[in-house]
């Protein structure tokens, strides 16, 4: 018998479990598409199934789940993004992947970010997030290097390359390489 409700107990511990992640996923697919000030309560339960007294049940309030949203989204970025130090086709593979996925919503967040608090904290997260990415997968020797390579792997660059001069994921991959790849010549010159 305490096995059967054993059972039973970790069988609702993990619809629990799947009820919260899919409102999370619900919230974070409407952040791609939607301004922050237009994502209802509503709109999130219809769209992870639930009603929105289960929504407040599981997050207490609107706030708390845009906090826990963009805690999940940014775990789910760094783990996007992570790849071996020093390897510099996969950095750059890995950040144009991650553009490709989720360019948009990040180019939707930086739009909001001068008038939405919500925002503004998501894009401050992101942006020093990019830069510890920057530090972590090439390794620069200093700061000037670092802020030229934030640059070179940004997501504006991606936007310029891709959506603005409408060159091909591929064309894009290679001109961001191209740029990272001069940012990294100069501190070998430099260095001779």
């Amino acid at each position: 018998m305490k096995t059967t409700r054993k059972y039973t107990m970790g069988a609702r511990a993990q619809a629990v479990q799947d009820t919260r992640h899919r409102i999370l996923e619900a919230l974070i697919g409407l952040a791609g598409v939607r301004p922050f000030a237009e994502i209802t309560l509503d709109a999130v339960a219809e769209r992870a199934g639930v009603s929105v007294q289960t929504v407040l049940r599981q997050f207490g309030s609107r706030d708390g789940l845009f906090a826990e949203a963009m805690d999940a989204a940014m775990l789910e970025t760094e783990e996007e993004r992570r790849t071996t130090p020093g390897d510099v086709d996969a950095a750059v593979r890995t950040v144009v992947d991650h553009y490709e996925s989720r360019g948009h919503a990040s180019l939707l967040m930086l739009a909001q970010e001068s008038h939405d608090d919500v925002a503004r904290k998501a894009t401050d997260r992101g942006k020093a997030m990019h830069r510890a990415w920057v530090h972590d997968a090439f390794e620069p020797h200093d700061e000037s290097t670092l802020d030229l390579l934030v640059v070179a792997t940004d997501v504006y660059t991606w936007k310029l390359l891709r959506l603005d001069r409408g060159h091909s994921r591929a064309v894009t991959e290679r001109r961001m390489r191209a740029l990272v790849d001069a940012v990294l010549a100069s501190v070998t010159k430099e260095q001779s």
